[in-house]
């Protein structure tokens, strides 16, 4: 039951942020705005929400660099809005931990179903962390090997640094190797919300992965594309 999560919203746009404000309480959730990026730090070290909303444009701080302060201090969900729908900025606020995107104009609906697949990510990390590790949980192929309930991966016995999404996008293809997933059903099956969800996210973690996993992230081994069709791990003993 999420009648008790809180959800911090990050805007200076009042309208806006009364209008999320508003829905967002209707569907049970405690709810809270801050409109400066300073506020939102004390707010977030005081009051430990369970979810944020970030606007990327604030009158005193960039929403990348929030964002990014908030993670080496919290590993709480972030949601970046933006009006600004360039892939550049989808790899910045991914890249500085946040872990989903939405472009305004935006769903109501779209943005409560997706603050409902985070919150369902993090009970579910939160439940397993309490149960024995099995060996479905741990994966290795070549020099790769993933451990899910650890959240941890390394390749050549290095740690590889990965986002709980990138991980878990990761982890699907590798548990499903050699097997083509379109955009869509990435989605749906690593985020849960392929109905709203805009496939050029799957683009840019895609991207992602291969930077931190492929030796040429340009001529990938591992993480193929299926022209017309989707992505694939790849891997043959």
């Amino acid at each position: 039951m999420t009648a008790y999560k809180k959800i911090l919203i990050i805007e200076d746009e009042q309208d806006l942020a009364r209008i999320v404000k508003d829905y967002i309480s209707k569907q049970g959730y405690e709810t809270a705005v801050v409109d400066h990026g300073k506020d939102a730090l004390q707010r977030i070290e005081s009051w430990q929400p369970d979810f944020i909303i970030l606007d990327i444009m604030l009158p005193d701080m960039d929403g990348i660099e929030l964002c990014r302060q908030i993670r080496e201090r919290n590993n709480v969900p972030i949601l970046i809005l933006s009006a600004r729908g360039s892939d550049t900025d989808k790899v910045l606020g991914l890249g500085f931990g946040a872990d989903d995107y939405m472009t305004k104009p935006f769903s109501l609906i779209e943005l409560l179903a997706r603050i409902k697949s985070n919150l369902r990510r993090v009970e579910s990390m939160i439940s397993s962390a309490h149960t024995p590790p099995k060996d479905e949980d741990i994966l290795q192929f070549g020099a790769i090997l993933i451990d899910r309930k650890a959240y941890r991966v390394t390749r050549e016995g290095r740690e590889v640094s990965l986002s709980a999404k990138e991980l878990e996008l990761l982890f699907h293809l590798c548990k499903h190797r050699n097997q083509v997933f379109s955009k869509i059903q990435l989605l749906d099956a690593v985020w849960g919300y392929s109905t709203y969800g805009d496939e050029n996210t799957i683009t840019v973690y895609i991207r992602r992965l291969r930077e931190k996993l492929e030796a040429d992230p340009s001529n990938p081994v591992y993480i193929k594309t299926v022209w017309g069709v989707g992505y694939k791990f790849s891997f043959d003993e």
